[in-house]
């Protein structure tokens, strides 16, 4: 009798160990919310000069990076990096690339297209009046700064993270870049490929 009742206590041991391995929060090194933050809703506009809302996040999931189309190295790095990201994803989920210009004096809706395209014209190039923008770069949990000078060539400091969106339209984890000395940070795309999936198929809705 009490080799059973050990043997039982073996089980349920091992039983509720399996349990709590499936139910643990993915280990990361990405930036996960335990409690996804719900978006406000917004208005801004993509590459085609369509109105993008807040509604185009609901149903799928969504990475999102800050940038601009003059930037010389950060965002067209990392947009050839999220591509590759996409491809090895869009397969088994449903995904939306979003570049988010931080810029729109310069990143015309002509402009932007023509800047994405040459990455995926799948991809959605948004931006709006610096009014409209900064309330959904703050609660995407990035950052962007524009000086004042009236140079017309300048830069624009913002944030190299991505931003992963979930089905509902809230913002679920943050990908930050890697630091490497003399290098300019950027994603690693293949530890962000398995980051997603482990994070999608925890929360998946």
């Amino acid at each position: 009798m009490k080799q059973l009742w050990l043997g039982l206590i073996v089980v349920l041991a091992l039983f509720l160990s399996a349990c709590s391995n499936e139910n643990s929060p993915p280990d990361v090194n990405a930036l996960v919310y335990k409690k996804a933050k719900p978006l406000s809703d917004f208005t801004l506009n993509d590459q085609h000069g369509e109105l993008v809302t807040k509604q185009q996040f609901v149903g799928q999931w969504n990475l999102v990076f800050l940038g601009y189309t003059s930037c010389p190295d950060i965002c067209p790095l990392t947009l050839a990096k999220l591509n590759v990201v996409y491809k090895n994803l869009k397969a088994d989920y449903p995904l939306q690339i979003w570049f988010l210009s931080v810029d729109p004096n310069r990143d015309t809706s002509a402009k932007r297209k023509q800047y994405i395209d040459y990455f995926n014209p799948d991809f959605l190039a948004v931006s709006g009046e610096h009014k409209h923008l900064f309330p959904v770069v703050r609660e995407l949990g990035l950052i962007y700064a524009i000086s004042d000078s009236s140079e017309s060539e300048y830069a624009v400091d913002h944030s190299a993270s991505v931003a992963m969106v979930d089905q509902s339209g809230a913002l679920r984890a943050i990908f930050k870049p890697e630091f490497k000395q003399g290098s300019v940070p950027l994603i690693n795309a293949t530890q962000l490929t398995e980051e997603f999936t482990k994070i999608a198929n925890y929360y998946r809705n």
